[in-house]
Order: structure tokens, then C-alpha cells, then sequence
């Protein structure tokens, strides 16, 4: 009989436990489906201390990654700032990977991913909600706006929802089309989105996907989110598009709600507030990258959109951070 694919799942603490649900249990209702033993799986941590989830549920370790020797596949389950307890643990990490082990992540897993030096320039799935930040973190990687990338022994997934189909798509491989499609349709996952599937990303004033948008508009805010750090004027914009500068107004608020204007420094701040929370980028730095040449007129701006200044976002987060990670700089 052929051994288990196993899977380990490395949690840190304050990671999605949707995510780690959403891989699990497809990989359960395979076994059940096909009444074998396909697959196995166990939680593993830097100790056997327990792990509190995001929404904290504490989760007991299995194994500690000292303790792992054979997997065929190792999956990190984090927030953006996980940081390892010990230098050896990214070591440890690039061993089993050189001796055969696939690496992947989902969701904030892909900052320790690439922290370790398991990448290696390949294109990761990064959730949008992250994507400033990682992009900020580590300008050399390939960061991806796919809901999963897989590649020859590294495979990402954006989300909890991704994370689903990236299960299924390990079921398929395994155990054929047949037991991928009975699984997806146990849970009523109507769609199994392979490689290739763009992010939904909501647009900034509705309730509609950014994929709702008109196709003018879509491509407006394209341009837009693209040139955070060189800002784009609105008659340019326009220039851009081929329309009159009135017609994109119109245009904008027809189809958002927010002027132009509005809906770019809606943009900018999101972008950075990601790189508040989850980068080390000094705030005059970060400022910069969304276009600001004043901190003054940034954190006026900031604290406009989140009742709340830079600086103290900053630090609120920091009282979060796990005991023994360096703070993040305020100023």
C-alpha cells in the first residue's frame, strides 16, 4: 500500500485558523471519500507550547520542526509579522526543502516563507490586503495577484478560500478528478479555481468586487495603483484613457461614489497603513512610497481615513507583537 502524503502545517501565533481549516478538512473528506488513508497531516511549531490562533483558539502542537524528519509537504500558517524564535528554524526549513520536502504558505504565511530564504524569487500568491507591505518588505521577490501559485515544490494560496483550492488541487494529483470534484461538492465549493485565477479585490466605496467596476474604471484605478509613490495628476489620467477630465469625474462617481481624487488618496492610504503594521519602513519612508513629500501632510491624511496618526497605529500594533520580536520604529 502507498504511504500517506503527509503535510505539516508550521502555525505561529496569531495565525488564520481558516486557513488551516480550509486545508484540513478537504484533505479529511478525501480519506472518507475514497475510504483510504491518503493523506495525513500534523501541527508543528518552533515548541510544544500551544499556539493561539487570531480569533483565540489555542492549538497544541504536534511535533516540534526539530522533531520533523520525512514530509512530503511543509505549510507555514501565519500573520505578516511571524518572526522566528530561533535563527536555526529557517535553517531547518531550507534542509527539509533541499532533502525533497515541498514548502508553500497561505495568507501572512509568505513573510517567514520568504524570511527564510524558501522562495527563491519564484511567484508567491500574496493576499491584497498585504500586498504593499510585502511588496515594500521584500522588493526583489515575485509577488503574484493570483489566488495560488504553485511551481515546482512551492505552493502559495491567498486566502482561506484559496487555501480550499489549494487542497483540492493536491487531492487531484493524488487521487484523481473524480474524488476533487465529490470533495468540493461536500462542502459546496462550486468552482475549483486552478492557477491562473486573479484576486477578487474590493473597491473602495461598494460592496462589488474591483472586477464589478466598469472597464474604464478599472483600468483609471489600475493606473492609479500603480503609480502610489509618483502620484498620477487627474488630467493625466485622463489623458491616459483617451477621455475629457469631466468624463472621468463623472465617470468615478457613477461607478465608486468618490471622486477621482478621493478614491487615489483612499488608495494611498491603505497602501500605507499596510506598511505601518507590517513593515519596518520608517514613517518619513513610508510617506515617500505613498507619494507624500510632507510627514506633516501625510499623517494629517492618515488620520483622516483612520481616526488615528501614524505614529500611534504604529504603536498600538507594537503592544501586539509577540514577546521577544523587536518593536517597530515610530517615527
Amino acid at each position: 500500500m502507498q504511504r500517506p502524503f503527509s503535510t505539516g502545517f508550521m502555525i505561529f501565533p496569531g495565525f488564520p485558523m481558516a486557513c488551516l481549516t480550509s486545508m484540513i478538512e478537504p484533505l479529511r473528506a478525501a480519506n472518507e471519500i475514497s475510504d483510504t488513508k491518503a493523506f495525513e497531516w500534523v501541527l508543528i511549531s518552533e515548541t510544544l507550547d500551544r499556539v493561539d490562533a487570531s480569533a483565540l483558539v489555542a492549538f497544541e502542537p504536534g511535533k516540534t520542526l526539530d522533531q520533523i524528519r520525512d514530509l512530503d509537504l511543509l505549510i507555514l500558517l501565519s500573520g505578516p509579522n511571524a518572526q522566528f524564535k530561533s535563527d536555526s528554524s529557517a535553517a531547518k526549513l531550507r534542509s527539509l526543502q533541499r532533502h525533497g520536502t515541498a514548502v508553500g504558505a497561505v495568507s501572512g504565511g509568505v513573510f517567514p516563507l520568504v524570511r527564510a530564504e524558501l522562495a527563491k524569487g519564484k511567484p508567491l500568491a500574496v493576499h491584497w490586503c498585504y500586498k504593499a507591505a510585502f511588496d515594500t518588505d521584500f522588493p526583489e521577490q515575485n509577488s503574484s495577484d493570483q489566488v495560488i501559485e504553485i511551481s515546482e515544490s512551492l505552493l502559495t494560496a491567498a486566502g482561506a478560500a484559496a487555501a480550499f483550492d489549494l487542497s483540492l488541487h493536491i487531492i487531484k494529483q493524488k487521487l484523481g478528478n473524480g474524488i476533487a470534484t465529490e470533495v468540493a461538492c461536500w462542502f459546496q465549493h462550486p468552482v475549483i479555481r486552478n492557477t491562473g485565477v486573479s484576486q477578487a479585490v474590493p473597491s473602495l466605496s461598494t460592496g462589488d468586487t474591483g472586477d464589478a467596476l466598469s472597464p474604464l474604471i478599472s483600468r483609471a484605478v489600475r493606473i492609479l495603483t500603480e503609480n502610489l509613490s509618483e502620484p498620477v495628476g487627474i488630467g493625466e489620467l485622463a489623458d491616459q484613457l483617451g477621455i475629457t477630465a469631466r468624463h472621468l469625474e463623472r465617470s468615478f462617481k457613477q461607478s465608486t461614489g468618490l471622486s477621482p481624487t478621493h478614491y487615489y488618496r483612499k488608495l494611498r492610504m491603505d497602501a500605507a497603513r499596510q506598511m505601518v503594521r507590517y513593515t519596518n519602513e520608517r514613517l518619513g519612508e513610508i510617506a515617500a512610497a505613498v507619494g507624500y513629500g510632507s510627514l506633516q501632510t501625510f499623517s494629517k491624511h492618515y488620520q483622516s481615513a483612520f481616526d488615528v496618526t501614524p505614529k500611534q497605529d504604529r504603536n498600538r500594533i507594537n503592544l501586539f507583537r509577540v514577546k521577544g520580536n523587536l518593536s517597530v520604529p515610530s517615527v
